[in-house]
């Protein structure tokens, strides 16, 4: 069996597959709440409560201003929340050596919650890298 590799991957939203150098925040942990017991010192009660997730953080190279993606983005940080907020699913998924998926990962109900561009160095000779921050309401894996 062939194991996993991270960098071969592609990520899509809104029907279209767009070029990253980095996915991060592919994650789900359970919330816990600390019970203590009234004279019983050798342990506390660990009740679950509810699910919750990073942001997804997509890094890759700065994108052109009338991309689809961008536009949306653009929409919803530029626009003082005066419009509502349209999320969207994004797809994470992970290729195989023959460019076949391997795992899958679906955010359901993502929308943007931050974007920066790294600094600009005028003794840098590197592409401008910018990250996208999203929020999401749940993720599946395949």
């Amino acid at each position: 069996m062939d194991l996993p590799v991270a960098f071969y991957f592609n990520v899509s939203m809104m029907g279209i597959e767009l070029p990253f150098k980095e996915v991060s925040g592919l994650s789900v942990e359970i919330e816990q709440e600390m019970v203590v017991e009234g004279g019983l010192n050798t342990h506390v009660h660990r009740l679950s409560k509810q699910m919750k997730h990073a942001n997804l953080v997509l890094k890759g190279a700065l994108k052109p201003v009338n991309s689809l993606h961008v536009l949306w983005i653009k929409t919803i940080l530029e626009g003082s929340l005066l419009l509502p907020i349209l999320p969207i699913p994004i797809s994470v998924t992970l290729l195989n050596a023959q460019g076949s998926p391997s795992y899958h990962w679906l955010c359901a109900n993502a929308y943007p919650v931050k974007w920066d561009i790294e600094p600009l160095d005028s003794e840098k000779n590197s592409v401008l890298i910018e990250s996208l921050e999203f929020s999401y309401s749940t993720i599946t894996r395949f």
